[in-house]
């Protein structure tokens, strides 16, 4: 099995990229253009924090220095953090919102059953309850694909400019380090270059159903070994100001 410490990272990244996106989507909150949306995307936003918030625990347990989840999202700095750049990406419109939810989405319910299936009962148990809320959210964020591409030509406008921004950061789902290669030669977790093809398989069937061209799969390439954008240090500012403002604070 690996050792304690790329563990740790491992479930890391899985519960970071969960807070982040749930945060960027806790932004959204009384800003839908329908409350039934306003709900749905709170719902989803709550799902990933609960998420985040097994995988944190889990690293915190792993880690033995006595850190718990509150400890690794509020009193972490912004080079500790291991999400994926996709889910720090603003706030656009509501068709951003959906793109960036649906290339996760995907990713993400390539991944769990994968995880729920693999070598570490630990990680294994958290992968298989988030993956049946994942599986909602993935049918939900590619129907609202296929209605906004397929709608009205404004809707179709704003879903190509959306994607066309968004498409550069989903490269680097698909980058393996060394940490991923380790964790997934001892099958905790699958190789992230495995799942490049059928993501890419999944999100064709999608444009098409949204009678949208898909971007190139070569322009992933270029964005493969980002990790990191300007963007999360403004969003730790927001999220982590209080707790450290109040560290001691009890609700």
């Amino acid at each position: 099995m690996p050792g304690e410490s790329a563990m740790v990272a491992g479930a890391l990244r899985l519960g970071d990229d969960r807070l982040i996106l749930s945060q960027r989507l806790c932004e959204w909150v009384g800003r839908a253009h329908a409350i039934e949306e306003d709900i749905a995307l709170s719902n989803t936003a709550l799902d990933l924090l609960g998420q985040a918030r097994m995988w944190l625990s889990l690293a915190g347990e792993l880690e033995g220095r006595g850190r718990d989840e509150n400890a690794l999202a509020y009193f972490r700095d912004e080079s500790e953090f291991q999400n994926t750049p996709l889910t720090e990406q603003p706030n656009g419109d509501f068709a951003s919102i959906i793109a960036r939810q649906f290339f996760w989405d995907l990713r993400a319910h390539l991944t769990l059953p994968q995880i729920a299936a693999g070598s570490d009962n630990r990680f294994a148990e958290i992968a298989a309850k988030g993956a049946k809320e994942t599986e909602y959210h993935l049918r939900r964020s590619g129907m609202w694909m296929a209605r906004l591409g397929d709608g009205t030509p404004e809707s179709a406008r704003r879903l190509r400019e959306a994607v066309a921004d968004l498409w550069r950061f989903c490269g680097a789902m698909f980058f393996s380090d060394d940490l991923d290669r380790e964790l997934a030669r001892d099958g905790v977790v699958p190789d992230p270059e495995s799942l490049r093809e059928p993501w890419l398989a999944a999100a064709r069937e999608t444009f098409a159903r949204a009678k949208l061209p898909m971007p190139d799969a070569d322009e992933l390439e270029s964005g493969r070994e980002l990790r990191r954008t300007e963007h999360l240090g403004f969003i730790l500012a927001e999220m982590q100001r209080l707790p450290r403002a109040h560290p001691e604070a009890k609700w």
